[in-house]
């Protein structure tokens, strides 16, 4: 009895430090967007280290693999399954290089974290109405032939279990029309760390693997279900 106690305590003061953690690096990105109209300060300086804080507090660990197939300066759309919310902190802790979320636009609507993320210029997308949508992946697209790289999860919301669910179109057709290569990023066991649907959080430690790039000049919307595949086999070779 004494040890759930314990244990509650602990989960109760864990989560009120991430909540206090979040606010703070969300005030620091206040601060910074004032001398940053690119995202990149608010990324580097508020996002990375909130999300690296967090990870230590939690007494989750990082491993990365596959560095070397990410080439320095080139844009990507990174591909990543979605196993937990621990997966956004540990892509920000662990890919360097800097990047964009492409994340629901609920996401945006949460006082004060919205503003911090949008001052990161990371992009919302409204799934559930078709033309703004279109729109958003339109202004991602702009943003990766500029020379900026942005991430996106193409199963759309988190899994349960760890198994990697169905894919959608979206993000595959913000590849080909942007042009670039594509990293396809496995993350393997942060559903253990946080399950969907419960505060508590374990320690343990989260894989991410980069595999190599996949161009798509030789994919186009006709067979867009094929560069899905070769995609989604990649992923799966490193997280069964």
């Amino acid at each position: 009895m004494k040890g759930a106690s314990l244990n509650l305590i602990k989960y109760l003061l864990l989560n009120a430090f991430v909540g206090v953690h979040t606010l703070l690096f969300c005030l620091i990105a206040y601060l910074l967007c004032i001398f940053d109209r690119t995202g990149r300060l608010v990324h580097q300086y508020s996002a990375v280290p909130w999300a690296k804080v967090i990870l230590w507090v939690s007494g989750v660990k990082v491993m990365l693999w596959g560095k070397e197939n990410v080439n320095p300066g080139e844009p990507y759309v990174y591909m990543s399954n979605h196993q937990s919310y621990f997966d956004i902190l540990a892509l920000l802790s662990s890919v360097s290089g800097g990047f964009k979320f492409i994340v629901k636009q609920e996401l945006m609507r949460i006082p004060v974290f919205g503003f911090a993320m949008r001052r990161a210029g990371y992009i919302g997308i409204e799934r559930k109405e078709h033309r703004k949508a279109m729109k958003s992946m339109d202004k991602a697209a702009e943003k990766i032939k500029s020379g900026v790289s942005v991430l996106i999860f193409p199963e759309g919301t988190r899994g349960i279990d760890g198994r990697l669910q169905e894919f959608k179109r979206g993000g595959f057709m913000l590849a080909l029309k942007s042009g670039c290569d594509i990293l396809p990023v496995a993350i393997k066991n942060s559903y253990r760390i946080a399950h969907k649907g419960s505060m508590k959080i374990n320690k343990g430690i989260i894989d991410i693997y980069i595999d190599r790039p996949i161009s798509v000049d030789s994919y186009t919307r006709r067979n867009v279900g094929q560069l899905m595949e070769e995609v989604r086999e990649k992923i799966l070779s490193h997280i069964e």
